[in-house]
């Protein structure tokens, strides 16, 4: 293994009714006396599912209310309309909110959207300088204070409640980037998944194809010997595809949904990291087609991954070989070679795909014309894996978007 260090700050609550329970807890430790909160979320959905109502409800119950002024230190400032692929503009505005009205703690209710928006918001309220090109474009150390961000997870995919991650688009240079630091972990994250039982079956669908390409992509990657992080990773993988499988044919099926939302922050708690290269090019060729396109996160995934893995297949035979073999249970002994059965592990994900009703083209997507004449610059404008088995070029990364096609 190679060496690592790990961490995960975050306090999770998980099941149903852990918010009314347990959030009043979390400010009291988390919320400075004489401060205020902000809610932050999307749109309707998390008035539709609960989650809203039952954060609202806990607040006024402590004595917070949507009236006063900011010295009050008792409002509730709201911080609606966070659009899927949060952008650095919508980010801005929610830290100039924050900033002028003595927030001490933002509650970001939803999505992984939601999430990585309230998350680079704490960080920027609290930052004299411009938090985008410092931390998101130059990773530079973060050092400065951050206001305490804690989240209500609606919607599984992400992971983002247990990591430091936070993924924002330039909408002025069509850059889309995730930067994760241990100090934008959030405080605290509760999660009953019976706020998921509301989602639209086809958000369901890419938010948990989201969550395997998040294993793949970091079991995917150096070292290829076995290791307990890898370990991790193949029954997580089988436990996701059981769960999938379940979720889509019963949609009432809390089980299915309980298990999915938990292996969301399994994926991405940084565990099945430890010690690994990771690779993430899917997710980097996916980020420029959603900053250029707006297309959807997990469906863009669903359409890339099959035809990149199928061109780096060689370059990491023997991990494929294992994936086929003990992610879908193939038998070896039905295949002549180790290649062989690699490569009908990667056909078996777009057998899975195809089954799950995820878009399997460009196309399918939604992309015509005008998008097609934007896959060279897009494929210009990608960032390069180095933890990849194989680092892609702009070529490469272009053909692999035609074969998408």
């Amino acid at each position: 293994m190679n060496d690592f260090m790990w961490e995960c700050r975050t306090r999770v609550r998980f099941g149903q009714g852990c918010v009314k329970s347990c959030l009043e807890e979390m400010v009291d430790e988390f919320c400075a006396k004489g401060q205020n909160i902000m809610i932050a979320y999307g749109g309707g959905s998390v008035k539709q599912n609960g989650a809203y109502d039952d954060v609202e409800e806990v607040l006024k119950s402590m004595g917070y209310s949507h009236e006063g002024n900011a010295d009050d230190g008792h409002r509730i400032v709201e911080f609606p309309g966070i659009m899927s692929n949060p952008t650095l503009k919508k980010m801005r505005e929610g830290a100039e909110l924050a900033s002028s009205n003595n927030v001490g703690l933002i509650i970001g209710i939803g999505g992984g959207s939601v999430m990585d928006c309230s998350k680079a918001i704490a960080v920027q309220a609290g930052y004299e300088g411009d938090a985008w090109e410092d931390f998101w474009m130059q990773g530079l150390p973060m050092t400065h204070e951050i206001i305490p961000c804690g989240v209500v997870v609606t919607m599984p995919a992400t992971g983002s409640e247990v990591n430091g991650c936070a993924v924002l688009t330039n909408e002025n240079t069509k850059i889309k980037c995730d930067r994760d630091y241990p100090e934008m972990n959030p405080c605290f994250a509760l999660m009953d998944p019976a706020y998921t039982l509301t989602m639209p079956i086809r958000q369901l669908k890419a938010g948990t194809f989201d969550i395997l390409s998040h294993i793949m992509e970091t079991y995917f990657s150096f070292p290829v010997e076995d290791n307990p992080a890898d370990d991790v990773s193949e029954g997580l993988m089988r436990g996701l595809i059981r769960d999938f499988r379940i979720a889509v044919k019963e949609p009432d099926n809390l089980q299915a949904r309980s298990n999915i939302m938990w292996t969301a922050s399994l994926a991405e708690n940084r565990i099945i990291k430890t010690g690994k290269t990771k690779d993430f090019q899917a997710h980097n060729m996916e980020h420029q087609l959603s900053a250029y396109t707006d297309c959807n996160h997990g469906e863009g995934l669903a359409v890339l991954h099959p035809v990149y893995y199928r061109h780096i297949c060689r370059d990491g035979e023997a991990k494929f070989a294992k994936f086929a073999e003990r992610v879908w249970g193939l038998n070896p002994e039905e295949y002549t070679d180790e290649a062989g059965l690699a490569a009908a592990g990667i056909e078996a994900l777009a057998d899975f795909i195809n089954e799950m009703g995820l878009p399997t083209s460009l196309r399918e997507l939604g992309f015509g014309e005008d998008e097609h004449r934007l896959l060279p610059e897009i494929s210009g404008s990608c960032f390069i894996s180095e933890g990849a088995f194989r680092a892609l070029d702009a070529a490469e990364i272009l053909q692999i978007y035609e074969e998408c096609w």
